[in-house]
């Protein structure tokens, strides 16, 4: 079999845009069933306190607002825990509240102006504690314990950690630390920190709940793993997993966030409550000071080295400020600064990491969740050292990077490794090594730093078919999450059965429609999906070869595909529909693709900066940013561009300007315009670099992941511009001017070296 009609690697704008643009696309704050109610909380005006009372009286005047249907309090609905594993978080909060912003009562009101009229007259009496706000001394000896049922809870990991406020664990060792510190001519000791940074995504968090006549639980959420939602809605309402449907919607940008349930539950218990609908939308206020943050961390780092430059070991203690719950986390466990060792031969290693409880807003996945928090204080580190060898970086680095034949810090042998031709790519592209420009006034900069990420793993499951008209259709239970995903799925669709991608009609299943689908993250769709998709064509064009070979006597080995038919040398063409139509009318083929993460294969990165100091002020511009990528094949070239865009995006804000301000506990960032995230104006020249691998990913036609490494290396390519331009070792992002300048008048900067 051939095919002539190209599709992929074609630079085609999204099929899904249309809809979006012209207001077609259905969002969860769209949809508005007959008597829909608007669902609004009453939240703690405090970090840490244990409820004395609430008021009952003032709860009886809101519940007699004229448009109040339902007021809720934790004595109205089971006392059940729920999370994404870890079920930790009540779903009113009962007895304590554990940081600013926590779920007490909830209304429903006919509209939102009726919530608040009835939400203002309720009456809470708080007994304020002493807030835990430091992850570090959280963990202490003699720490109160935030959780003292933490023990009890459901969804605990393997090995329950004993340390205070500790909410999970993890441990990897390489080696022989001591003996790998005892062979270094100098050891270097330094602590980085980081602050939240949110999301920032266009749509808020917005569900709408329904108990409908049959007693089934109809709900949309903009979720992006609608199947994981409907398990955790089950565990927190007393209704078994086949009794709840996830209807499909558009998603208005994620990011890592929307991957939970938010506010379902409450949903479902003032629907169940009120016998109606209920639509619960946060605000940007609540977003900021409840949503699901990327966490902070504090990260010591110890590496041995010796004269040559050669590294023996590193050991990272690793703390990340869970908040009040571990409830939004995905994991049971930790895997959160698992690549911190970065791409090097480091014979000896040792990471502890931790996540941790304290009195700030629970924390959640965040783009490429730990590994831009641990990569900043890894790669920063890395220059630090070789400022102080009087190495230059790029020799550093390359004196320690990981070869083919190698083994990595991790005990991975990967397959081609990319990482020494990504690095040499970027250096080349970047004028790294060309002379500086002057510019009175200003100090200029060049940094550089590296990472790899795999590429992720799930389970997919599609359906593909055509119609006697030649309508080609695919139907997934993906959410579209705005990435484009959608496009790319359909061109690997078109390009295997000849037709248009954009004239692909992509249909959305519920979980009624299929047994599982893992949903969107972790680096996985373009692999999992996109294989899904790729097989079941494939099962397509065999069915039409077979009965094209039979109707009209083709030769199987000379049929082809282009423009939406079947073609043969020396005969007429025939069209998908026609051919369709002559079986019966319709012809469909499914496909389930599951995979397990290969860790032998995976991705490198490459981002150098270049950034102007203004030596007066210390306004840092960043002028110049050069990204490279070992990729595999690119399917849709915008779009993959566009991934890369936004890394860089996020991870210049994650570095200068993006800080979630707190004050004794309390979010004083409360408005987008505070929360500054960058915008067209703060994108400097970007330079692209793909390096192309020749066995190429796991995707159909050897495709990689794009969508997750590239941030992690932009936060500490920018701080390390501006130590080469200043000399001033930076240790917390985001840094802004202020920060800077103090550093730069200081004269007693260290850079933690022993030896």
């Amino acid at each position: 079999m051939t095919s002539s009609y190209e599709t992929i690697g074609r630079p085609v704008g999204r099929a899904e845009g249309p809809a979006k643009v012209t207001g077609q696309a259905i969002f969860p704050a769209d949809v508005n069933l007959p008597g829909t109610l608007v669902g609004k909380c009453l939240r703690s005006p405090f970090p840490y306190a244990k409820i004395v009372s609430i008021d009952q009286d003032s709860v009886d005047a809101a519940r007699q607002v004229p448009g109040v249907h339902a007021v809720l309090t934790a004595e109205d609905i089971p006392p059940h825990l729920v999370g994404r594993m870890l079920r930790d978080m009540p779903i009113l909060a009962r007895d304590v509240v554990r940081f600013a912003g926590q779920k007490v009562v909830a209304v429903a009101a006919d509209d939102d102006d009726i919530a608040e009229e009835a939400l203002n007259l309720i009456q809470v009496e708080y007994d304020e504690l002493d807030p835990i706000l430091d992850p570090v001394e959280a963990m202490k000896p003699g720490a109160t314990v935030l959780h003292p049922e933490f023990s009890t809870y459901a969804g605990l990991p393997d090995n329950v950690p004993t340390e205070p406020n500790v909410a999970g664990h993890g441990q990897w060792l390489n080696g022989d630390i001591e003996k790998g510190f005892a062979e270094a001519d100098f050891i270097f000791e330094h602590t980085f920190q980081t602050n939240h940074q949110h999301q920032a995504y266009i749509e808020p968090h917005a569900s709408v709940v329904f108990l409908d006549n049959t007693g089934r639980v109809q709900t949309w959420v903009n979720s992006k793993m609608p199947f994981q939602v409907r398990q955790q809605l089950s565990e927190g309402i007393d209704k078994t997993t086949d009794q709840i449907r996830v209807n499909p919607t558009t998603i208005g940008g994620d990011f890592g966030g929307k991957g939970g349930f938010m506010d379902t539950h409450l949903g479902f218990w003032l629907s169940k409550t009120t016998g109606r609908p209920v639509r619960m939308v946060m605000t940007y206020i609540e977003e900021l000071m409840a949503g699901n943050p990327r966490h902070p961390a504090v990260m010591t780092f110890k590496t041995g080295v010796k004269k040559d430059g050669s590294i023996t070991a590193r050991q990272a203690h690793l703390v990340y400020d869970s908040g009040g719950y571990a409830a939004f986390k995905p994991q049971r466990g930790v895997t959160y600064g698992s690549r911190c060792l970065g791409p090097y031969k480091i014979p000896n290693g040792l990471i502890d990491s931790y996540v941790v409880y304290t009195n700030q807003v629970p924390c959640g996945s965040m783009r490429a969740p730990g590994d831009p928090q641990s990569i900043f204080a890894a790669e920063a580190q890395i220059d630090l050292i070789a400022r102080e060898l009087s190495m230059d970086p790029v020799e550093f680095r390359k004196k320690n990077l990981v070869q083919d034949g190698d083994v990595s810090s991790s005990g991975n042998q990967w397959q081609n490794v990319m990482g020494m031709r990504t690095l040499e790519a970027a250096v080349e592209t970047a004028g790294y090594q060309d002379p500086k420009p002057k510019v009175l006034g200003n100090l200029i900069g060049r940094g550089m730093a590296l990472c790899e990420r795999h590429v992720g793993a799930g389970s997919s499951t599609v359906r593909v078919s055509i119609d006697s008209d030649g309508i080609v259709s695919l139907y997934t239970a993906l959410p579209d999450t705005g990435s484009g995903f959608y496009t790319v799925l359909r061109q690997i669709l078109g390009q295997e059965l000849g037709v248009a991608y954009d004239e692909i009609i992509l249909e959305n299943w519920s979980t009624d429609d299929v047994d599982f689908e893992t949903g969107v993250g972790g680096s996985r769709v373009t692999h999992v999906a996109g294989q899904a998709v790729f097989r079941a064509a494939q099962e397509l064009k065999r069915q039409l070869v077979m009965m094209a070979a039979d109707m009209f006597g083709w030769s199987e080995d000379g049929i082809g595909f282009s423009r939406g038919r079947l073609t043969t040398p020396g005969q007429t063409p025939v069209s998908l529909g026609d051919l369709v139509s002559r079986s019966g009318g319709l012809l469909e083929a499914n496909h389930t693709y599951d995979s397990e993460r290969d860790e032998d294969i995976t991705v490198f990165c490459v981002q150098i900066a270049e950034v102007e100091v203004d030596t007066e002020t210390g306004q840092v511009y960043l002028t110049k940013f050069t990204s490279a990528h070992d990729v595999g094949a690119v399917l849709n070239p915008l779009g993959h561009q566009s991934q890369i865009d936004g890394t860089v995006m996020q991870g210049i804000g994650y570095a200068l300007t993006e800080d979630l301000q707190y004050d004794e506990g309390h979010v004083t960032t409360l408005s987008m315009g505070e929360y500054k995230i960058p915008s067209m104006p703060d994108m400097p020249e970007l330079r692209t670099v793909l390096v192309k691998s020749e066995s190429g990913g796991p995707g159909p036609y050897g495709g990689k992941a794009i969508g997750e490494q590239g941030i992690s290396s932009v936060a500490p390519a920018i701080i390390n511009a501006i130590l080469d331009a200043t000399g001033v070792g930076i240790n917390e992002i985001p840094v802004n001017s202020e920060k800077l300048l103090r550093a730069m008048q200081s004269s007693d900067l260290k850079y933690g070296c022993q030896g």
